[in-house]
């Protein structure tokens, strides 16, 4: 695909940083870093896909599918730094051809981004990998998982899941080989620039407009948008080539992510929880119909989703801390954060809901 880098390019002689991903949650978020850090950014754009994270903003782009090689080295000559976030995200099983298109882009364009870096010296490529991809203590789990622990894949997992266990491998065989890379890993995001959104964004959506009828309890490591795009540039900054951080903001079940939700947005959170020993058949069968008749419609509440939530699973961001000078953020004001954004994005129709201001008094007077 060709490039358009003359009508939004930054005026700065430095090489830019490319982003891979920068429409989706994690890279919008890195890409509005950079741009405030005073960067150069370009951004690799996948045809047809929904482009609203970049509309007005200075990058450069290109156009062009990272599972297509000669794209993804166009994308890439004449940058300095590669920030690679592009990842198809899901939590279902699917079927064969929602697998190969996991594997195609999350592996093979791994892949060819570490090879396009390599061919034109573009430097540092740093990774956005996947806490759901990080290994446990198999006797323990309520042991925080850090970056030693190895992925596990003989019990049951999501086509997501392990096709970035095979991300890393990608990543480790060419940090092997002597190319310069580093591993940012993401746990669930909560933040502002959900442009998509994600799958965290509709449920806070749905929560406010008071469609969130019922809940499955468990809990999961959380990240703030903030701080995942910080932990990027401070990977980029101050990593250690071949190795990964886990970046996190703060273990919280989702009965307690439903409190801030009551709190930021004024409505009142369900009490219908459902035991996940009931809704997990229930789930499977759903799940199932959905992923062959319906594949592009979302899925609350997949089989992957609460096998997740059920570990219950923390994360130990000491070597972050430690290594890249990483320090997380509120977890509740990333929550105010982004309901701010869709609220003035029209997402919230509750008129019983509070505003972006009310919340911001409120929160003022505390």
């Amino acid at each position: 695909m060709a490039k358009d880098m003359t009508a939004t390019a930054s005026d700065s002689s430095e090489s830019p940083l490319l982003v891979t991903g920068a429409t989706g949650h994690v890279g919008a978020n890195l890409m509005h870093l950079l741009l405030k850090n005073g960067a150069r950014v370009r951004v690799l754009l996948k045809p047809g896909d929904n482009h609203e994270a970049v509309e007005g903003l200075p990058v450069e782009r290109a156009y062009g599918d990272i599972r297509d090689l000669d794209a993804t080295q166009q994308a890439v000559a004449g940058c300095k730094g590669v920030y690679h976030v592009a990842a198809l995200v899901s939590t279902i099983d699917g079927n064969q051809a929602h697998q190969r298109e996991i594997f195609e882009t999350n592996v093979l364009g791994t892949r060819h981004v570490l090879q396009a870096a390599r061919e034109h010296d573009a430097g540092r490529v740093v990774v956005t990998g996947s806490f759901s991809a990080v290994g446990y203590n198999l006797d323990d789990l309520s042991a925080p998982s850090n970056e030693t622990m190895t992925f596990f894949p003989m019990e049951r997992t999501t086509p997501y899941q392990r096709s970035k266990a095979l991300t890393e491998l990608e990543c480790w065989r060419a940090a092997a080989a002597g190319q310069d890379v580093v591993v940012t890993t993401s746990c669930a995001v909560l933040g502002g620039n959900d442009y998509l959104p994600s799958r965290v964004g509709r449920t806070l959506c749905d929560f406010a407009n008071r469609k969130l009828r019922r809940y499955v309890d468990g809990g999961f490591e959380w990240v703030t948008a903030q701080d995942i795009a910080q932990g990027h540039v401070l990977s980029m900054k101050n990593g250690r080539t071949g190795e990964k951080y886990i970046i996190c903001s703060g273990y919280y079940t989702i009965s307690e992510i439903l409190d801030f939700f009551q709190d930021v947005t004024g409505v009142k959170r369900p009490s219908l929880r459902v035991p996940t020993t009931f809704l997990m058949p229930l789930a499977e069968v759903s799940s199932y119909v959905m992923s062959r008749y319906f594949p592009r419609r979302p899925q609350r509440f997949t089989p992957g989703a609460i096998r997740i939530l059920q570990k219950r699973r923390h994360g130990d961001s000491t070597k972050a801390r430690n290594e890249l000078g990483f320090e997380p953020t509120s977890v509740r004001n990333a929550i105010a954060e982004a309901y701010a954004f869709h609220y003035e994005r029209g997402d919230i129709h509750n008129p019983a809901a509070k505003t972006p201001e009310a919340v911001a008094s409120t929160d003022s007077n505390d």
